[in-house]
């Protein structure tokens, strides 16, 4: 029997105690009793692509360079807005090494954050999104196994990968045209198409699993950080699981796009 997911409403998303409304230029930020105005920062704003993915129904789409690094995110845990912090090996530079082992609730925790306090709309990709940002470095991926829908993610557990396992740093796979770096390297990134089996029209703020992407594409439960532990079929699970942000605006650091 699986167990049903708590429901998750948007409040849940600022467990971390900050209560903000939109003023002007800033936002007022309650803790507790105490009010205090806090304007955006650009210095915490992520280094975007060169140029914005242009997809088939031509919107533009802005797309962080590289996946949120272990530095950024400590930022988030140090001041409280994201429960898990990070550590990095020795030899390893925490500015260029992917944040991983995070599920879905972290990495939700995060995008309330850097909203707040960047001032700036970042989300999560849709795993469309995704497909077309990757579409010039992804390899070729094999025709599915699965003819239902439904079952169609199912088919990358059951091919042998040929991306290292191995979390490497930022900028050891290819870029592509826009400048995106890492699409097919060995972190797959959360998406924020939920996965309900065949209830096609789930509420997602009852979504037990959601879509990531990488050289396959799987579906982890939503607080699964360890994803060969947590995957939705057997075979060969994500190798490791980190975000990425994309906007659907440009952003006034970006080049001109």
């Amino acid at each position: 029997m699986t167990a049903t997911p708590p429901r998750r409403s948007a409040l849940t998303t600022t467990s971390f105690g900050l209560l903000t409304l939109a003023l002007g230029l800033g936002m007022v930020v309650i803790t507790g009793a105490a009010l205090t105005l806090r304007s955006p920062d650009s210095t915490l704003l992520p280094i975007m692509a060169d140029h914005p993915v242009v997809l088939a129904e031509g919107r533009k789409l802005y797309v962080q360079r590289h996946e949120v690094t272990i530095a950024e995110w400590n930022i988030c845990a140090a001041e409280g807005a994201c429960t898990l912090e990070m550590r990095v090996r020795s030899h390893n530079d925490p500015a260029t090494t992917p944040a991983t082992g995070l599920s879905y609730v972290d990495v939700q925790e995060y995008i309330v954050w850097i909203n707040e306090a960047s001032g700036h709309d970042f989300r999560l990709p849709h795993a469309a999104e995704w497909d077309a940002m990757a579409a010039a470095v992804l390899h070729k991926r094999p025709a599915p196994i699965f003819t239902d829908p439904a079952l169609a993610w199912a088919s990358g557990y059951l091919t042998e990968g040929i991306v290292p396992r191995a979390l490497k740093q930022q900028g050891h796979f290819s870029t592509s045209p826009e400048g995106i770096s890492d699409l097919d390297g060995s972190v797959w990134e959360w998406t924020q198409d939920c996965y309900a089996g065949t209830a096609a029209d789930a509420d997602p703020a009852w979504c037990p699993a959601y879509v990531v992407s990488g050289e396959h594409v799987a579906v982890i439960p939503y607080l699964t950080r360890d994803p060969a532990n947590g995957g939705c079929a057997v075979g060969m699970p994500p190798a490791h699981l980190g975000m990425r942000l994309v906007t659907d605006s440009p952003l006034g650091n970006s080049p001109a796009q």
